[in-house]
């Protein structure tokens, strides 16, 4: 009797920490809900504003055409959750906008006019 309690002590230890870890790894593993940001003007003339962002003291500005290729790339700080981007060099389509800090990783598209 005493050797199947001590069993069923273990089983049910190793069976709690089997399900702590699962836990663990289902909060480590958890998808992040993708960050809503907020671009204007679009079209664009002069400057592309982009809200919603998380402030950053050193953040990586990439600005693609539509083929990929990097036509502008700056490092800014991020404050007020926002960004302002001049865009006056830019010929007239389709970008894409990649910021990348420590913060944060966001991509999304403007219109220059």
């Amino acid at each position: 009797m005493k050797k199947l309690l001590i069993i069923t002590s273990i089983f049910i230890l190793g069976f709690q920490f089997a399900v702590a870890q699962a836990e663990h790894h289902i909060e480590k593993t958890a998808i992040q809900k993708p960050v809503k940001v907020k671009v204007f003007p679009n079209p664009a003339t002069n400057v592309v504003n982009i809200l919603g962002l998380q402030n950053s003291n050193r953040a990586e500005i990439q600005i693609s055409d539509a083929y990929g290729n990097t036509v502008l790339q700056h490092h800014w700080a991020i404050k007020n959750n926002a960004l302002n981007i001049p865009v006056t060099s830019l010929d007239s389509g389709i970008y894409i906008v990649t910021i990348r800090s420590k913060e944060q990783q966001i991509q999304t598209k403007f219109f220059k006019k």
